[in-house]
Order: C-alpha cells, then sequence, then structure tokens
C-alpha cells in the first residue's frame, strides 16, 4: 500500500538543554532568524523556530525533567532529535505506515507547535531516524 503524498522536509530539531543559550548560538552566531519561541505543553518542551516555511530548523527543550526530550538529552546529550515530513493526510499517511509494518510511536495524532497535528515513526521503521510527521497550518 502505497502512503499519501509527503509535501517535504518541514523541520530538522535539534535537542538542547538550555534554550536560550542554543538561540544566542542559533541567532547571533549563526545568523540564522528567529522567527518564534512557543511552549508546547502537550509535549512537554519549548521550541525554537528558526526561519519561515519547509525547511527550518526548531530547537527543543523539555519544560519537565522526566519529558521524552529531557530523557534523549540524558541518555544521547544535545543534537539532532527527529526530522520533520509535511504531510498532506496525516492520518492517511499513519494508515499507510502501519499497514507497510512500519512501529508507529502515536495511535492517533496529537497537538504539535503552531497548531499541527503530528504523529511520531519509531526510528526502527525508518532506518535508525526519529521522523515527526505534520500536518496543519502553513508553517510561517
Amino acid at each position: 500500500m502505497k502512503t499519501e503524498a509527503a509535501k517535504g522536509l518541514d523541520h530538522i530539531a535539534i535537542a538542547v538543554k538550555d534554550l536560550e543559550a542554543a538561540i544566542r548560538t542559533y541567532r547571533d552566531v549563526l545568523g540564522l532568524e528567529l522567527a518564534e519561541v512557543e511552549e508546547v505543553a502537550e509535549q512537554q518542551v519549548k521550541v525554537a523556530i528558526f526561519g519561515h516555511g519547509l525547511g527550518r530548523v526548531e530547537l527543543i527543550s523539555p519544560t519537565v525533567a522526566d519529558s521524552g526530550v529531557a530523557r534523549f538529552i540524558e541518555k544521547r546529550g544535545e543534537g539532532l532529535h527527529h526530522i520533520c515530513i509535511e504531510v498532506e493526510d496525516i492520518e492517511g499517511t499513519m494508515a499507510g505506515l502501519k499497514a507497510n509494518g512500519a512501529p508507529l510511536l502515536d495511535e492517533v495524532p496529537k497537538a504539535g507547535a503552531g497548531g499541527a497535528k503530528v504523529a511520531f515513526v519509531h526510528p526502527k521503521g525508518a532506518c535508525g531516524v526519529l521522523i515527526e510527521l505534520r500536518q496543519g497550518p502553513k508553517s510561517t
């Protein structure tokens, strides 16, 4: 079964311990444009988004000590957390992936940054990379 069409790479996410320090590096040292900072309560993270449209960089920092991102940083250190693919139909894409044997971390989409619906594909089903599927309002 073919999965629904993907629009392209929405963003790459980098897990960081200190969001403010990381913002200074990406904004002041690397010269990237900080577009917005948002807390995503359901994901227990605060995000800083650099750039506009597809291909953005997103820094993610845990807001609680026992969140998934906090555990990731504790186990692996700061660094690449996931890549995000923008899809037309998240439910259809999830169904197609599941039908093809890809292990999903989410059974139903949940709230993500910017009012999007998101779901994650386990790294075992994507060549060792955590994949976020995103459907939602246009990325600014």
